[in-house]
């Protein structure tokens, strides 16, 4: 045999391999390489996979369906909520404002005596956190702000009395 033309067993391959590009060679070299028991198990994980899938997609799709419908049915409720609300904000906004008119108009007309009665009635009111605050029944965001009402409430009341 010619030297040249290389060993018989290279000329033999490279003539098997002519019809294919060089993915498909590279392919055919792999196949020879991996077991087929493994691909079968790896086929069958991903038919299993798949199926698993498919039940899920199946699930959030009723899901979604039923989500659907409740909304369809809870969103007209759902806006006669809303409606309500607001017809009681403005209510409560009217009457806020009224309550301000008439407490404008007695501080006018009854200035002592409105003074009088916004001190008693903050002071009721300090004795009321006082009174929380030493039970123990305090609110824990509030706390601070109580305190601090509380320690105003005790140095009006000392004031008051300095004064009478």
């Amino acid at each position: 045999m010619d030297e040249s033309k290389g060993t018989p067993e290279s000329e033999f391959s490279i003539e098997c391999f002519q019809n294919y590009t060089a993915p498909e060679v590279f392919i055919q070299g792999l196949a020879g390489i991996v077991d087929q028991q493994d691909v079968e198990a790896m086929i069958r994980a991903q038919k299993q996979m798949l199926q698993r899938f498919e039940k899920t997609n199946e699930m959030l799709t009723n899901c979604n369906a039923l989500s659907a419908s409740r909304l369809k049915t809870i969103g007209p409720e759902f806006k006669k909520h809303i409606q309500l609300l607001l017809e009681m904000k403005k209510d409560l906004d009217y009457i806020f404002k009224k309550i301000r008119a008439i407490k404008t108009k007695l501080a006018a007309q009854y200035p002592e005596a409105f003074a009088e009665a916004v001190r008693s009635s903050y002071a009721e009111e300090c004795a009321e956190e006082e009174s929380k605050e030493v039970s123990g029944k305090k609110d824990n965001r509030r706390s601070l702000h109580i305190k601090s009402e509380v320690e105003a409430c005790n140095s009006g009341e000392q004031s008051r009395r300095a004064s009478k």
